[in-house]
């Protein structure tokens, strides 16, 4: 039915149904699912302190506010939701392995290795594969998301286990967890002179929240002060209770640096996996999986890692990763070697795409290259969407003045380029995260893979923004372009290093606060008439210090009757001085200020800038 809701706008009123939008969905969309005039809706906002265009991508927030004004509830669908319902439109089943039970076959399990930072997570993969992934690491963490696959025997019989390398750094919390949700087992490394440290809980929480069983790893077990004991009390607070004390967890003691135990560690994840978990796909349908990391190669184009999960991938397969798509030019292991296939629990790099898939991203082999671009721009379309409703900056009528005011709400504008997907993400939302007060506000313009190209110096012009590089150059002539418009470009190959530079940067933005500071106070004795400097205090200083050139106030009995004065001259006996301290007596002039009296109270102080906290 209609009736008046907002400002006498009419519009239908809910019975308090559940309309589905999708993220960044706007007013027009609403206004389709309920056969209301889209103009209204935009009336209704305006009423509601909310400027907004009919076809303007709107938030999460916006359209909760609009849909309670209207007695209506809405769901906002989740990205797996859309994207479920984008390849079903297709006649695409996803996460599924398709086929009978007789086509299912074991697949190896994949394991992500997880803890706190330093506790030996790189060097224990170091170990398992004998090669050396730190040297190659800037400031010692890990810093993309690798894939690896290993063989080890187990009763005679050789077994295949993928590992997952992720992040160790606290910034890379969402990488982390995405890993965690590609994979079968967590191991759990946890350093035994260290103990369990918050990003240990941080790993665990994550591994519980993907339901996986975990592995836990001692290691460094040959240092000083090691106590593995300790370690396995302090889990059992955290539900992981050792096999040895009654419950269903294994525990490895190992030392990764003297490749001590590793073997007994890998039989763990085989025996863990064979016990608690089913692990079998289709090699024979569509392949399907994950994208675990993604880069821009200077000679081969985009570059991704993916996780198989079922099916075959094969080199000339047509896929469609996140919203990147393109045919399978090359496939290359985990050593670099190129393969035709790659089955199920395999990870490879593909070749091929038209551009950087996000980490995280799933992907999909279809038949044809214009379904695949079909899908790929609808992803492209709708994260669009999404990104520009978060991007939308709620303004009411009473505010808008304010925030029109240049100035007033000052903004760092950024552009971020990395070398992968994932650090950039990252980066992002560590610098995102920072809060230094409502005067400064952060804003990234543009983020992307590769190096910092022309277009990206030309927005920083146009904006006044910085560039950061996270391990990657100014390509060609931008690096000339930059040094020439005076773009601040800045390189960083350690996250935390960007993230402390940027937010000494922001407080830097900040508007000074100052804080008033006494100096010394000075009782008058005497008061001296001069015909050239009008009246001179004879003072005792009582307190502190007084110095010629700085603020004064004028006290009388308790009260202050003048601000705001000024210690013009200073005098000891017949010399002019800088500064008379506690104790000592002296002359004071205060300018044109005559009004002073015996008993009066001068007290001295000085505005100093405030260190932001």
């Amino acid at each position: 039915m209609q009736a008046p809701s907002v400002g006498g706008v009419m519009l239908p009123r809910g019975n308090g149904e559940t309309i589905r939008l999708s993220r960044g969905a706007s007013l027009t969309d609403f206004a389709e699912k309920i056969n209301a005039n889209p103009a209204s809706l935009v009336a209704v906002m305006m009423n509601l302190g909310e400027m907004v265009t009919a076809t303007q991508s709107v938030s999460d927030e916006t359209l909760q506010l609009l849909a309670g004004e209207m007695n209506y509830a809405v769901q906002i669908v989740s990205p797996e939701e859309e994207d479920r319902e984008l390849l079903e439109s297709f006649d695409i089943e996803f996460g599924e392995d398709e086929g009978d039970e007789e086509d299912l076959v074991v697949r190896p399990p994949v394991v992500t290795v997880m803890g706190h930072v330093d506790h030996g997570k790189t060097r224990l993969l170091d170990a398992i594969r004998k090669t050396n992934v730190i040297a190659g690491e800037a400031g010692g963490i890990t810093q993309h998301i690798g894939a690896y696959q290993v063989s080890t025997q187990v009763n005679d019989e050789d077994r295949a286990i993928t590992f997952i390398d992720t992040p160790g750094h606290e910034a890379f919390t969402a990488m982390r967890a995405r890993g965690a949700r590609s994979t079968d087992i967590a191991i759990l490394v946890v350093a035994a002179n260290d103990g369990v440290m918050p990003q240990t809980v941080e790993a665990l929480n994550h591994a519980k929240a993907a339901d996986v069983p975990i592995v836990v790893a001692v290691n460094k077990i040959d240092v000083e002060g090691a106590d593995p004991t300790k370690v396995r009390g302090q889990l059992t607070e955290y539900g992981l209770v050792a096999e040895e004390y009654g419950g269903d967890t294994m525990f490895v003691d190992i030392s990764a640096k003297q490749g001590l135990h590793i073997d007994s560690l890998l039989e763990a994840v085989v025996l863990t996996a064979d016990a608690s978990l089913d692990l079998r796909a289709n090699p024979h349908q569509d392949a399907q999986g994950i994208s675990i990391e993604s880069r821009l190669d200077r000679g081969r184009g985009a570059v991704a890692t993916v996780l198989v999960q079922r099916g075959t991938l094969r080199v000339g397969d047509t896929m469609v990763v996140g919203d990147a798509y393109g045919r399978v030019r090359a496939m290359l292991d985990d050593n670099g070697n190129n393969v035709a296939e790659a089955g199920p629990s395999t990870p490879v790099q593909v070749l091929g795409l038209t551009n950087v898939p996000g980490a995280g991203d799933n992907f999909l082999v279809v038949d044809e290259d214009r379904t695949a671009r079909q899908i790929a721009e609808k992803r492209a379309a709708r994260e669009r969407n999404a990104a520009f409703a978060k991007r939308t900056r709620r303004v009411s009528l009473e505010d808008l003045d304010k925030v029109l005011k240049a100035g007033e709400v000052q903004q760092l504008n950024l552009i971020i380029k990395g070398d992968a997907s994932g650090s950039v993400e990252a980066l992002e939302s560590s610098l995102l995260q920072l809060d230094v007060g409502e005067e400064v506000d952060i804003r990234v313009l543009h983020r992307g893979v590769g190096a910092v190209t022309e277009s990206d110096i030309d927005l920083a012009m146009g904006s006044d923004a910085i560039v950061i590089g996270f391990n990657v150059r100014a390509a060609g002539r931008a690096a000339q372009m930059a040094e020439r418009e005076g773009v601040d470009v800045r390189y960083y190959s350690v996250i935390y290093q960007a993230i402390e530079e940027i937010e000494a940067a922001l407080k830097g933005m900040l508007k000074p606060e100052y804080e008033e500071v006494e100096l010394g106070t000075a009782e008058i004795r005497e008061v001296f008439k001069s015909s050239k400097l009008g009246n001179i205090a004879g003072v005792l200083i009582r307190s502190g210090e007084v110095k010629r050139n700085t603020k004064a106030r004028l006290i009388r009995d308790g009260k202050v009757v003048a601000e705001n004065l000024n210690i013009e001259g200073l005098r000891r006996f017949k010399d002019d001085v800088t500064e008379i301290r506690e104790g000592f007596e002296g002359g004071i002039n205060l300018g044109n200020f005559n009004d002073i009296k015996i008993d009066d109270v001068i007290a001295t102080y000085e505005m100093r800038e405030k260190p932001r906290a």
